[in-house]
Formats: C-alpha cells, structure tokens, sequence
C-alpha cells in the first residue's frame, strides 16, 4: 500500500460515519485502510487515488478528461467563477459557526473546483468536511488527484447518496443536476442547500457566436427557483452577473468545458477560438433554502 493511499484512506475513516450502504442501507466501515464495507459485507474498495466508486455498473457521460482539464485550467488561471465560490463561501460563513465543524456535501462535483475554493475561503476560520460526489468516474478522479489530500470523493448517484439521513450541514449544487428529496434527506436540521443555476445572460457571448439570437432563460431560472422555494421554509435569492475577458487559451478551454458546443462544427470553434480575446458573461442564480418541508 502507498502512503498516498493510507492517508486518503485515512481522511475517510475520519468521516466515516456518515456513509451508509448503496446497496442495503446499514453503516459503513474503513478495513484494513482498503475498503469501505458495511455491516452486511458489502465491500467498495478505496482506490489509489483514494476515492471510492459506489456505483454497480459503470455509466457513460460526455464528461471526458479534456474537459474537466479545461475547466480548472480556466477556474484556475482565470478564477472564471471565482466571486460565485466566494459568495457561496460567504453564505455558509454566515449561517454556520465558527466554533462547530461543518460537513459539506458538493452533490454534483465535478472535478471537485468548486469545492476546493469555496473550502479554501472557509478554512482556517471553519473547521469544514468537504465530501464531493458526481457520476462521472473521471471527474471523481481528477478531484482525488487535485484535492484529495483534504476533501473525500466518491462515484455516486446525487439521487441515491451513500449517506446516512440528517449527516450534512451544507449541501451544494453549483450548475449540476440534483434530487430536491434526496438533498433534503442529507440536511441535519437547520441544514442548508445552495444551489447555483444559470440565468439568462449565462455564457450569452457563446451562444450568440454559435446559435445567433441567445435563448432567453429566465423562465428556466424562474421556474427552477419556483420549485426550490417551495420546498423550504425559509428562501433566498441572490443573483451575480460579471464578466470576464479571456484571451485566447483561455477562449479553447472554455470552449472545451462547455456542453454548448458539443454538437457545433469544427469550423465554427475554430473561429470562436481563435478571436485574440472576447468578454463572456457570468449569469447565475444563487437559490439558498433552510429547513425542508
């Protein structure tokens, strides 16, 4: 066994408690620093990289490896949405304390930025648990190899979490998909959800550049904050709209990292990316909900 591997096999020991069995339901255990195995001998084995795939057969995305690069080349180099990770950071700030620790659960993660930074912004004044899950088995493992030395990863369903009920204070989404029932299931009481999703004007440059006239998305944004309110006591809404100018490089990454080109030509990204520089807008809802119904 690797040192690498011990020690991310001893980050998960230390949060152990809050796995519960994908497959029955019971708790679950670190043996022997390679596995997590439940009360019914149900093993996942910890990979090198330390993260665990919780998943009974493996699913296809159009997540690759180029474009979970891309995109923390470009949230790194450009801190492209940077104020979006500070302002959540800021939100946990606020209705967390300082003297607790907090277990975050990014739902949704990628190849784990979002979480590293917004981590990064709380601690040392925040004692935090940082636990990202996310179908896509390559982004789990760029999060592991990037991250992995103080957050926890893990192949998993957003809609059928290996965790046990009321073991999370903060549950995040930041412009992934994500199960209201099963979010609110993971919320200790007086738990949060935070949720990002993309408004109108998100990324309007691009699609102007590829599909003419940008689709108007303030119903999808309005719509998905409707169904959001609904399922909390207490509801709040905050919206941040910047821009960035990206030079070239940075122009290829994005375009890389973007589902919106995946069916445009090649001749068309190569124009985009080869413009010397161009702006891009950052549209984003932030839905903040507390107390589930």
């Amino acid at each position: 066994m690797t040192s690498i591997k011990r020690k991310r096999a001893e980050l998960l020991q230390s949060c152990q408690s809050v796995f519960r069995c994908p497959l029955c339901r019971s708790a679950m255990a670190v043996s022997q620093y390679r596995s997590l195995i439940c009360g019914q001998g149900h093993t996942f084995d910890i990979s090198k990289q330390g993260y665990v795939n919780f998943l009974n057969k493996s699913v296809k995305t159009r997540y690759d490896r180029q474009l979970f690069e891309a995109r923390r080349e470009l949230f790194d180099s450009r801190e492209f949405f940077g104020p979006v990770q500070k302002e959540i950071a800021a939100i946990i700030t606020h209705i967390q304390s300082p003297q607790t620790s907090a277990a975050v659960l990014d739902a949704g993660c990628g190849e784990g930025s979002h979480l590293a930074a917004i981590c990064k912004w709380l601690q040392p004044a925040f004692s935090v648990t940082g636990i990202g899950i996310d179908l896509s088995k390559e982004g789990v493992l760029h999060a592991a190899k990037a991250f992995g030395d103080h957050m926890v990863f893990a192949v998993a369903d957003v809609a059928d979490a290996p965790f046990a009920d009321s073991c999370f204070d903060v549950v995040m989404s930041v412009l992934s998909p994500w199960n209201y029932k099963e979010c609110s299931r993971l919320l200790r009481k007086g738990g949060t959800v935070i949720k990002a999703v993309p408004r109108r004007d998100y990324l309007k440059e691009v699609r102007e550049f590829f599909f003419g006239d940008s689709p108007r998305r303030n119903d999808t944004a309005d719509s998905a904050a409707g169904r959001f309110q609904a399922g909390f006591q207490t509801f709040e809404r905050k919206r941040l709209c910047y821009t960035k100018t990206l030079a070239q490089p940075d122009l290829e990454r994005l375009v890389k990292m973007t589902p919106l080109t995946w069916k445009c030509t090649d001749d068309s990204i190569q124009r985009f990316i080869s413009q010397k520089e161009a702006a891009v807008t950052i549209d984003i809802d932030i839905l903040i909900g507390t107390d589930p119904l």
